[in-house]
């Protein structure tokens, strides 16, 4: 079942855009498009983006640049990006897209049984990693609540009676505490009524 994640696709020009898209539709989830670098930032700050398809070379911010960016930003720096060039291999742009966490590098024209199983794969690897965090918060939140320091004592009106934590019941200890009480009081009472007779 298709995730809610998007896959964004940015690229200056529109018929690559349409080629990409082309290429996704059998994968069944929701792409989006943007055409500059400054609109994939918003569009990737914006939140819900599961892959980024890129181009590296772009009018003003470039591919790189935008990976730069989401780098050094917590909720985008693990978002996997396809890097996308038309201009051949290029060791220097490998060797910089990779060492920004790239996870691929792509040759324009795409081939479209290629691209497809690279992005499968990515994305699921992504969503996994999400849902993992999220039950890893679940249950950091569970063992935290579990931890907790136990709710003090309040002090009943009555002083003969043990003090209580909130939401308890009374206990069988409680209930022994009152009888030895009560036992003990009534004692006291029959022997201050005898001295009183004696007297």
């Amino acid at each position: 079942m298709p995730s809610d994640a998007k896959i964004l696709i940015v690229d200056d020009h529109e018929d690559t855009l349409y080629a990409l898209e082309s290429a996704l539709a059998p994968l069944g989830h929701l792409v989006t498009r943007a055409t500059s670098g400054d609109d994939a930032l918003k569009e990737v700050l914006r939140g819900q983006v599961g892959l980024l398809l890129l181009d590296v070379r772009m009018p003003g911010v470039s591919g790189l640049d935008v990976v730069r960016y989401m780098r050094r930003v917590e909720q985008t720096q693990h978002i996997p990006v396809i890097l996308l060039t038309g201009f051949g291999p290029d060791t220097e742009l490998s060797a910089t897209a990779f060492a920004l966490g790239v996870a691929d590098l792509v040759m324009k024209p795409v081939d479209p049984w290629t691209l497809r199983t690279k992005v499968r794969y990515l994305y699921d690897a992504h969503q996994r990693r999400r849902a993992l965090e999220a039950e890893v918060r679940e249950l950091r939140a569970r063992t935290e609540e579990r931890a907790s320091p136990p709710a003090p004592r309040r002090p009943h009106p009555d002083t003969r009676v043990p003090p209580q934590r909130d939401g308890h019941s009374e206990t069988r200890e409680t209930r022994e505490t009152w009888e030895t009480r009560d036992a003990r009081d009534a004692r006291d009472a029959r022997e201050t009524r005898e001295q009183d007779r004696t007297a």
